[in-house]
């Protein structure tokens, strides 16, 4: 374990002998006595983990000293021992940076004690936040996260290698179950803000009415069941990088807000009138075409083009085709050392119908399906039996089947109210159909 080394500066011989032989009995403890304030300064280099200054020193006062300090690193923790109880400069050290006042007496040894002990356990607290954080960025290293070898997912980690090296925000586009979250995340944990705060907002699992507070925060009494102030989003990922997904389902009106806080980079809280500055790097996703969408009016053109930054498109399963097996086994694999079960491998048989299906949820569906066929089987093998697609998706192939143009038409309906969670009025709008010709299939149970 690394020494805790303490600068003891005191004019006072006997007295800074006496702490001195106080605070080293502790051997994990590394203590240096100085008489001067100019002494302390010119050891610095020694990169000390606490300085107890006397306030009344030969050369200069506690304060300058502790200034220099602080000027050097602003770190190290700096507690003042003084001779008089003197609240007013107590009050103005602690402003100035000091970790502690002190008054001498024979107490003092004692206190610091204490204090070196909740210093060390401080920073054992951050040494394992450093560490876990570094295996985070590790773990989202992002030829760890995004599995493939195919052209395009080649393409993409080009793409994301480009976007670690800057702050410009990102656009990804992609159809659901591509893993847009998870490139935000390789972006942000191999970028310089590692270090600083992920947060993740799916827009449209927001309501709409609680939207602006979510992001913004608000401050207390703002609105009926506002008790306390709360922190948006946007301060919450300040200094780090805020993932915005489904972005294109955002209001118009919500959108004019966004707009004005990247453009002035500051924010009030609703209810507020303080204006905030906020660091965030913006990462954006939709699985919508959003340059459609301002054509069509449902989208800030001035909002898109600052949101475009670095395009990144995310290729859909159906376009990988050489990644699939690849995948396939990856999840397998991750899934027995989970589940602690045996190696299982996958049968050709079974390779040649996940080569056939056009794996409409992507690589989430991948996934739950090689999940559910490694627990289906009964053997060290994964079978073509085991192999299973669930019936909403499986419906995507319905043109292999012989039927009439109204039997076509609803089985595309359902499959998208299926999709959609029933919402008739977006299924509606995908379709380019009028509501009504939904509401009554349904009412004549054709749905």
């Amino acid at each position: 374990m690394e020494s805790f080394r303490i600068f003891i500066v005191e004019d006072d011989l006997l007295y800074g002998e006496m702490l001195r032989h106080h605070l080293a009995l502790n051997p994990d403890n590394e203590v240096h006595l100085f008489k001067t304030g100019a002494d302390c300064l010119k050891n610095l280099y020694k990169a000390p983990s606490l300085i107890s200054l006397d306030y009344s020193l030969p050369d200069m006062s506690g304060l300058e000293v502790m200034r220099q300090v602080k000027k050097e690193n602003p770190e190290i923790p700096v507690i003042i021992v003084s001779g008089q109880e003197d609240i007013s400069t107590a009050v103005a050290l602690l402003r100035e940076g000091a970790y502690d006042y002190f008054v001498k007496d024979e107490d003092v040894k004692d206190r610091l004690w204490n204090v070196i002990k909740k210093i060390k356990e401080n920073l054992q607290l951050k040494s394992e936040i450093i560490f876990l954080k570094e295996e985070i960025g590790r773990k989202y290293e992002f030829r760890n996260v995004i599995k493939g070898n195919s052209p395009a997912i080649r393409q993409i980690f080009s793409l994301i290698e480009k976007a670690t090296k800057t702050n410009i925000t990102v656009s990804i586009t992609g159809e659901t179950g591509t893993g847009k979250e998870l490139v935000a995340k390789a972006i942000h944990y191999n970028s310089t803000r590692s270090k600083k705060p992920f947060v993740a907002v799916n827009v449209s699992a927001i309501p709409r009415d609680l939207i602006e507070s979510e992001m913004f925060g608000h401050e207390k009494g703002s609105f009926t069941g506002a008790i306390t102030r709360k922190i948006g989003k946007f301060e919450q990922a300040q200094g780090g990088t805020l993932f915005l997904d489904e972005i294109g389902e955002m209001d118009m009106h919500m959108q004019s807000k966004l707009l004005r806080v990247i453009q002035e980079r500051e924010l009030s809280r609703v209810g507020g009138n303080d204006l905030i500055k906020i660091d965030v790097r913006l990462i954006v996703a939709t699985n919508r075409n959003l340059a459609d969408e301002v054509q069509k009016g449902n989208f800030r053109e001035d909002l898109y083009y600052r949101l475009l930054g670095l395009p990144i498109e995310l290729p859909p399963l159906r376009f990988r085709s050489n990644d699939i097996i690849l995948l396939a086994k990856y999840f397998v694999d991750e899934f027995c050392k989970e589940n602690k079960f045996p190696k299982l491998s996958i049968t050709e048989a079974a390779q040649n119908k996940l080569m056939q299906y056009s794996f409409p949820g992507n690589v989430r569906e991948l996934k739950a399906v090689m999940e559910l066929a490694a627990v289906l089987t009964d053997s060290e093998q994964i079978d073509e039996s085991h192999i299973s697609f669930n019936s909403t998706n499986a419906s995507t192939n319905f043109l292999l089947e012989e039927n009439t143009l109204e039997e076509y038409t609803t089985k595309i309906i359902r499959f998208y109210l299926d999709k959609y969670d029933n919402n008739v009025l977006l299924v509606a709008k995908k379709l380019s159909v009028g509501k009504s010709t939904i509401y009554r299939m349904i009412k004549e149970n054709k749905l």
